[in-house]
């Protein structure tokens, strides 16, 4: 029975098996008997899976007594699909389940108790969800189910345990990156914010940190944000940023990119309190730590030390980020006093 074309109409929307009890409640939607009543009482649901519409308090359940004669009677033919066009059907009645699947959890979401609970009995769903996210196809189900599983992951990476982030392994990293490159190649806004917080959550850790690294996060968040994205995925992409170039590699990777220094240097002053600081502790790292002579012109050529000059001036309350740029500057004064790129009057406060 494993290589018989299913009727996507046998499959219940819940379990995604052939049913053996079809019955249909108020909404017209048919499920499985047994499936239904465990979705009511597990959840305390008294909506319908699959449209979310709300079930009458003393509606029942229909039995459907034509399409399980229809199930019966197919199962007990001989009929073996012998065409291409069989396969077909298999698979799309397959993609339709998945895709209910992940919209049924989707509607259902899930709370940081729900998260403890399901990763406990069924440790592969980030698995799973990955190899969902991961998948070739570009059409409007695939980017549906694909919506739903990123958002589904957030949830669930949002309410992980530190022992579950930390064995997150290099494929999740490359997979996320992966997405994040798609969104820059087509343009594309759906589910940005949740591959953000997906890596914010899961880069506090070293480990994590260089994992993305090498997937390339740091040119991609860069390629995202040189797109002049909305105030939100901005301090999103900064705070992502923040953690990334904390390390060597990290640095490195933003200064390979030919517009980084100039992409942390334009944010300053454009978005929030919040991303100036991030983007001056990011130029003080690269100061300190990969401060080349090559690195410290660019600084000089893309507007930088200019920017820490106003800085210095529109923060004259604001002791941390006043004496970051501060710092910053003294850093490297012999080096940038002289340059001809340069206001005269702009050093002038640190002598």
């Amino acid at each position: 029975m494993d290589d018989r074309e299913i009727p996507h109409h046998f499959i219940c929307p819940i379990s995604l098996q052939i049913m053996k009890d079809p019955v249909t409640v108020a909404t017209g939607i048919t499920y499985d008997r047994d499936s239904i009543q465990r979705w009511q009482s597990h959840f305390r649901n008294k909506t319908c899976p699959v449209t979310n519409q709300l079930l009458p308090i003393d509606s029942g359940f229909t039995p459907n007594h034509n399409l399980r004669s229809l199930i019966q009677s197919w199962k007990e033919s001989d009929q073996v699909p012998s065409s291409k066009e069989s396969s077909f059907e298999i698979k799309n009645c397959k993609t339709n389940g998945l895709k209910e699947a992940l919209n049924v959890l989707y509607l259902v979401r899930f709370t940081q108790e729900d998260t403890r609970s399901i990763l406990s009995k069924h440790d592969q769903i980030i698995s799973s969800l990955t190899w969902v996210l991961d998948l070739d196809a570009c059409d409007d189900i695939c980017s549906t189910m694909k919506f739903h599983a990123m958002v589904l992951l957030k949830d669930i990476i949002q309410n992980a345990d530190s022992h579950i982030l930390e064995r997150l392994n290099r494929e999740f990293f490359r997979t996320i990156v992966l997405i994040l490159q798609h969104q820059n190649s087509n343009n594309m806004k759906h589910g940005i914010k949740e591959v953000l917080h997906v890596m914010l959550s899961t880069c506090t850790w070293p480990r994590n940190c260089s994992l993305m690294i090498d997937s390339g996060a740091v040119f991609e968040l860069i390629e995202l944000e040189l797109r002049s994205p909305e105030k939100a995925v901005t301090e999103l992409i900064m705070a992502v940023l923040f953690h990334l170039c904390s390390s060597a590699d990290g640095r490195a990777q933003l200064l390979g990119h030919a517009a980084g220094i100039a992409m942390i240097t334009i944010r300053i002053g454009k978005v929030s309190q919040k991303v100036d600081e991030i983007a001056l502790m990011i130029i003080s790292w690269i100061s300190k730590f990969s401060g080349t002579d090559g690195v410290l012109q660019e600084m000089v050529r893309v507007g930088t030390v200019n920017k820490l000059c106003t800085v210095l001036q529109v923060y004259g309350l604001n002791t941390y980020t006043r004496d970051t740029a501060r710092g910053i500057l003294k850093r490297h004064l012999n080096v940038w006093n002289g340059s001809p790129c340069l206001d005269a009057t702009s050093l002038t406060c640190l002598r």
